[in-house]
């Protein structure tokens, strides 16, 4: 069952405040994010938080976080590996519960910012993906079509017409979800396990000899730490 914008915890709420106050022109906001970070996690190949999180922050080209305390970096961190590791949960179950915004003029789910951040989790690691549309597997050839099919009508780069994207449209939320839980199916069997970030639902305490969790590559001693 979807998730609701209009009835987040406040914990999320705060998160969505905080990624719209990132100095970005367009910045990720949370219903974008839980596409992006249900993309990594099915993605058929490892992506790391180091890499991804600069996706989501907008990092400048030396890799810095925007924030100026080294306290945000890691509140930041966690919010959003709290919101990672509920989609774990989730997916160990078998089940998903996407966020998504609604209309409140009408009712009607807002589905396309979702799977718009589920398609820039796909472009991170393009040739994975292609490979495992290329495996010969029908059920995964079909889920990799049909969320295909969405990022393009949701991108308005669809060759359907406008009677088939509105009956699309009403199905888009059911086939989001069983679109991912078929890929996370492959993925398990052809890994074994499901990728998993620090226990806990926090991300873990960075070291001063650690890597930062800013991505760009210094020790923490001698960046945000």
């Amino acid at each position: 069952m979807p998730i609701d914008m209009r009835q987040l915890p406040s914990r999320l709420r705060r998160l969505d405040d905080a990624l719209a106050d990132l100095p970005l022109d367009e910045p990720m906001l949370l219903t974008e994010l839980d596409g992006f970070l249900t993309g990594v996690l099915v993605s058929p190949e490892l992506i790391m938080p180091a890499e991804w999180l600069q996706s989501v922050w907008g990092s400048d080209e030396s890799g810095t976080a925007p924030f100026d305390d080294p306290v945000d970096v890691q509140w930041f961190a966690d919010a959003v590996l709290a919101r990672y590791n509920e989609i774990v949960r989730d997916l160990g179950r078998g089940k998903l519960q996407p966020i998504f915004d609604v209309d409140e003029r009408n009712g009607d789910v807002l589905w396309e910012m979702w799977i718009d951040g589920f398609a820039e989790a796909m472009e991170l690691r393009p040739k994975a993906w292609a490979a495992l549309n290329a495996s010969g597997d029908a059920d995964v050839k079909t889920a990799i079509s049909s969320m295909s099919t969405l990022i393009a009508v949701a991108r308005n780069e669809s060759d359907l017409d406008s009677m088939q994207i509105n009956a699309l449209e009403d199905q888009a939320p059911s086939r989001i979800i069983d679109g991912v839980l078929q890929l996370h199916a492959a993925r398990m069997q052809n890994t074994g396990s499901p990728v998993s970030p620090p226990t806990g639902g926090r991300a873990a305490k960075v070291g001063r000899n650690d890597p930062c969790l800013c991505g760009s590559g210094e020790k923490s001693k001698r960046c945000c730490g």
